[in-house]
């Protein structure tokens, strides 16, 4: 199994850095709240200094969005609409531990993060264009079709994990509470963003070594080295490819 961003994706989006990680041993039960509230306490203060649209990391998306002939105020990328959420709410709602992590670590760095069940997902996972036959369920439990060459996260099995590339998450491969792997997935296309997403990928590592022991696997993808060959919890002493680790 693995996770990459399709040729024709990177051609369009030549900037693209992804950060991904794989983890087992999830629990619902992990107690994050004093990590969540200090990655929270960084973004607002960031938000102190004005608003999330002004950030470079969020302006890089809205430009995707506008090339993808999308309105950015009206399909917001994922750290966007968190971060517009925080500033006019004052917090994030809580729905499981890790995905109160990963949303905190998503705002603190204005990139937005995904976070899949890998036991939801049907061989290799590839961003891509859209054919339009992918089926997608909403949270709502409505199943949709992407648009033909709308960016999505599309399984072996023709499962959309995704609308609008970072703009909605599936609800078919959400964490819930008898999630135990995972994979992680961050993603930026502003100037910068490789120490950025390398910065943000240790600092999701460190989280998930501290909140539950769990083994991770991890990486950034580059132009230059785009797949990642997920393994399972167990192997690890297995060789793995470079740049990639368990913990």
């Amino acid at each position: 199994m693995r996770f990459e961003h399709s040729a024709r994706l990177r051609a369009a989006y030549p900037d693209l850095v992804a950060g991904v990680v794989q983890a087992a041993g999830i629990t619902a039960t992990a107690d994050v709240a004093v990590r969540t509230a200090g990655h929270l306490a960084v973004a607002r203060a960031r938000l102190a200094g004005g608003a999330e649209s002004g950030f470079p990391e969020i302006q890089a998306w809205r430009r995707a969005y506008a090339a993808m002939g999308l309105r950015p105020t009206r399909y917001r990328c994922a750290a966007e609409a968190l971060l517009r959420r925080l500033r006019l709410d004052g917090d994030l709602p809580r729905l499981h531990p890790l995905v109160d992590l990963c949303n905190a670590v998503s705002a603190a760095y204005a990139i937005p993060v995904a976070v899949l069940d890998l036991d939801r997902v049907d061989g290799d996972l590839v961003v891509r264009p859209a054919r339009g036959d992918e089926e997608y369920l909403s949270f709502a439990g409505d199943t949709e079709h992407p648009e033909p060459d709308e960016v999505t996260f599309a399984d072996a099995a023709g499962r959309a994990h995704a609308r609008r590339w970072t703009n909605r998450q599936s609800g078919w491969s959400a964490v819930r509470e008898g999630t135990s792997s995972v994979l992680i997935v961050a993603e930026a296309l502003h100037p910068g963003a490789g120490a950025d997403v390398t910065r943000l990928v240790a600092t999701l590592v460190a989280e998930l070594a501290d909140g539950w022991s769990a083994p991770t696997r991890a990486t950034v993808l580059t132009a230059a080295a785009p797949r990642f060959e997920l393994t399972a919890a167990g192997g690890a002493g297995q060789a793995v490819s470079p740049g990639t680790r368990w913990r």
